[in-house]
């Protein structure tokens, strides 16, 4: 099997960073100035002094249909079903687009006082409808907060605001400061640094970086009453409780971040990768684990099932592996001999196919695509321990499989840790032509796959949050612990108008519909 070579290897060149804006998942039938809400709760509107005093405070302020519209929606492929046939999961009654974190704490002055829900946006990525407004109420546009406030190059420690998209990040982080933030989520185009904190993401070099839970040490996040707080910002402390991480996660149902410091690193001067084929996804799964175990770390190491990889890389009955490592030539070299050796349980494969995820890792297109051709697709990608992995993943495939109108169901790992992994479930349904249809056999494979996963110990979610799709299960996941969960939300947020309908969380808005049983 061939060793990792020792020559300088420069990494892949980042593209070019795209439009810095939010990209709208799929066309809203009819135009959005027409669109209505399909889930079915009380919308609340903005008494017209409400809006002067917003006015007053964000001249940016907007009732206009077609900009609430799309402002209230994002990526959860279920509401671009609905979008298909003009409708949205809700619709808020105004937006703001603050342009300073000061005006962030006056609207949410105005709005507690009113008792007006506020739904955080800014890229609109989430495909979980974590950011869409169920309540109707305001949306705050944070892509306002843009930009990097310091970079301290000494300490490897950046300070930027929330609203700043990933790929202008990562690009500004390249070419003007040699440094990386090391997090390149599938979204990186369409994502800010608030929702990744909001949602607790992982990038695709998550095995070598983290998540963003691992990065940032510092918020600045305002509360429902308009006070702003700031949390950490030192490499380590002991002063009581981590605040931080109490909202990193939250979905802006505590209160809204707007800026933080995360931690940097030397931008990669090397790169190796290989790709190995098992003959079953265990067999894949306990390479990497082993790797893992002794402490290598690379960048990468993403492993697709049979179906996945027949259908990425054309291959036939096998799992195929990629690994590939960046940084100091030295700690590449040393993380990718520890890949070869625990990797010759398979056989080495192409290794173009490495360079063929990279060409495809951040296009999106492909679920527009099924979607309009009436498919019904989505993915949920959950953790559990390296004991765990396999049972889940077998489970969970027959369960997901036995959903009548399922055309077809696989899994990838795409986030390794030593305890344990993210495992990665895709699929594909044609249960009917009728909306009713598609919602049924939607709920149906997420009920199915969801408590497989629970039942087996594995986790609810690894990076894509909880919004409004999860919420029903949070009460399996957490248990008790969702009380404890509600009673902070009531401590921060007494009037309960922070992104309300969220998190399994009990609102004075009505309940969440999508989380009642039955449904619809």
């Amino acid at each position: 099997m061939t060793e990792p070579a020792s020559r300088p290897n420069p990494p892949h060149p980042i593209p070019e960073p795209g439009p810095r804006a939010p990209v709208a998942p799929i066309d809203i039938a009819g135009g959005p100035a027409g669109a209505s809400a399909r889930l079915a709760c009380k919308r609340v509107d903005v008494p017209e002094a409400v809006l002067e005093r917003l006015c007053s405070v964000v001249p940016t302020t907007t009732d206009d249909a077609a900009r609430v519209a799309e402002s209230s929606r994002d990526w959860w492929p279920l509401a671009m079903t609905w979008a298909t046939e003009g409708q949205l999961a809700g619709l808020a009654s105004v937006v703001v687009r603050p342009d300073d974190p000061s005006q962030v704490a006056e609207v949410l002055r105005i709005c507690n006082e009113a008792r007006i829900p506020v739904t955080a946006a800014a890229g609109r990525s989430g495909v979980c409808g974590s950011s869409i407004p169920l309540y109707g109420g305001v949306v705050a546009d944070l892509c306002g907060l843009d930009g990097i406030v310091d970079v301290d190059d000494e300490s490897l420690v950046l300070d930027v605001l929330c609203g700043t998209f990933g790929d202008w990040l990562e690009h500004e982080l390249r070419n003007r400061h040699n440094v990386t933030l090391g997090h390149w989520p599938q979204s990186i185009n369409l994502s800010t640094v608030g929702g990744w904190l909001a949602c607790r993401g992982a990038g695709q070099f998550s095995t070598r970086y983290g998540k963003i839970e691992d990065m940032v040490i510092g918020l600045d996040v305002t509360l429902a009453d308009g006070t702003t707080i700031t949390t950490g910002g030192n490499a380590r402390q002991a002063t009581g409780p981590d605040l931080t991480q109490l909202f990193v996660g939250s979905e802006g149902t505590l209160g809204i971040i707007t800026g933080a410091r995360l931690v940097l690193h030397p931008a990669p001067v090397h790169e190796a990768s290989a790709a190995f084929g098992f003959s079953t996804f265990e067999d894949g799964l306990d390479a990497c684990r082993r790797i893992l175990r002794r402490g290598a770390t690379p960048a990468v190491l993403r492993l697709y099932d049979a179906v996945e990889s027949q259908r990425h890389f054309g291959t036939t009955d096998t799992a195929v592996l990629l690994a590939l490592d960046e940084g100091d030539p030295g700690l590449v070299t040393a993380v990718m001999t520890a890949v070869y050796e625990e990797c010759r349980t398979g056989i080495q494969v192409d290794p173009g196919f490495v360079d063929h995820w990279f060409a495809s890792r951040n296009d999106v297109s492909q679920l527009e695509q099924l979607i309009s051709g009436g498919l019904v697709v989505d993915t949920m990608e959950i953790t559990g321990r390296w004991s765990q992995l396999g049972a889940i993943y077998r489970t969970t495939i027959d369960a997901i499989r036995a959903v009548d109108g399922t055309l077809a169901a696989g899994a990838h790992q795409s986030h390794a840790y030593t305890d344990g992994a993210c495992l990665y479930f895709t699929f594909a349904g044609k249960p009917g032509d009728s909306a009713e249809h598609k919602d049924a056999y939607y709920r149906a494979v997420w009920d199915a796959g969801t408590r497989a996963v629970l039942s087996l110990g594995g986790s609810l979610s690894h990076h894509h949050g909880v919004g409004i799709n999860r919420a029903r299960f949070m009460r399996e996941a957490l248990g008790p612990g969702l009380d404890t969960l509600a009673s902070i939300k009531d401590a921060l947020d007494p009037n309960g108008i922070l992104n309300p309908g969220k998190l399994g969380l009990s609102c004075p808005f009505g309940p969440n519909p999508f989380a009642s049983e039955p449904w619809p």
